[in-house]
């Protein structure tokens, strides 16, 4: 299968899934949190945890990846419809055509060994393990998940040699960094590498930026991921802070070396 080298942007509100426009979306894509008032001995105020009445959730789609024993299960967030309702929203599968080309119909590899699937009310993702047979979320709270890249379940090539990824890539509102009592937008975006059995977490990118966007480089078997600086410091990315550039090598994933 031939792979084309496109420019990747993160983040989108009004991406089409299959069709169907968010512009009109029942819900805000967002998650309120609450003081914490269960632990004792600590100031209610400095502990937020989520609302879980406030949020309910379902799984929708088991991604198969490349990796026989390694599977992923999308956990979305219902939604309330025009009733009040909570209702198990259509998500859609976004792995089957490159991010920014909602039109595609066709199966296409995201870049070489990966693939994607996007999240709007992607809240959490469980990995399951047939080896141990055991499920865990790769997030110990909920939420708001912007991407994930996994292994392709199909064979893919560069430069015409097999190639196999094993391990995972999440950009993710994890966080909330600017201290407003809700995960959304407003708050840094967080780029995670999971290894294969997700036993093992890391940041790519420092905990004081937010990523933006990414690009390929084929020649080289690198992702740059563009990152905005929180200079400020308050946990916040706005278009006057410094854009910088990071690269990460796909063939081995360490913590992003900055070029720019």
């Amino acid at each position: 299968m031939q792979y084309k080298t496109v420019a990747l942007t993160f983040f989108s509100l009004t991406l089409l899934f299959a069709g169907c426009s968010r512009e009109n979306s029942s819900t805000n894509e967002e998650i309120r949190l609450v003081a914490d008032t269960t632990t004792t001995g600590v100031d209610s105020t400095s502990s937020i945890v989520l609302s879980a009445s406030t949020l309910m959730t379902y799984p929708n789609e088991v991604l198969l990846t490349g990796l026989k024993d390694q599977r992923l299960v999308t956990i979305y967030r219902k939604v309330q419809d025009a009733n009040k309702n909570l209702i198990e929203e259509y998500a859609g599968n976004s792995s089957s055509y490159y991010y920014g080309d909602e039109t595609r119909s066709h199966y296409s590899f995201f870049m070489p060994g990966i693939n994607l699937q996007l999240g709007y009310n992607l809240v959490n993702i469980a990995h399951y393990n047939f080896k141990t047979e055991k499920t865990k979320m790769l997030f110990e709270r909920p939420a708001l998940i912007r991407s994930i890249y996994y292994p392709s379940f199909e064979q893919d090539s560069l430069n015409k040699k097999p190639i196999n990824r094993n391990y995972f890539f999440v950009s993710v509102y994890n966080e909330d960094t600017n201290l407003d009592t809700l995960l959304n937008k407003g708050d840094l975006r967080r780029f995670f590498m999971f290894n294969a059995d997700a036993s093992e977490q890391k940041l790519m990118i420092p905990a004081d930026y937010s990523v933006v966007r990414s690009q390929y480089d084929s020649a080289n078997d690198v992702m740059y991921i563009f990152a905005r600086h929180d200079a400020n410091n308050d946990g916040r990315s706005q278009p006057t802070e410094p854009l910088h550039v990071f690269w990460i090598s796909l063939a081995n994933p360490g913590e992003g070396t900055r070029l720019y």
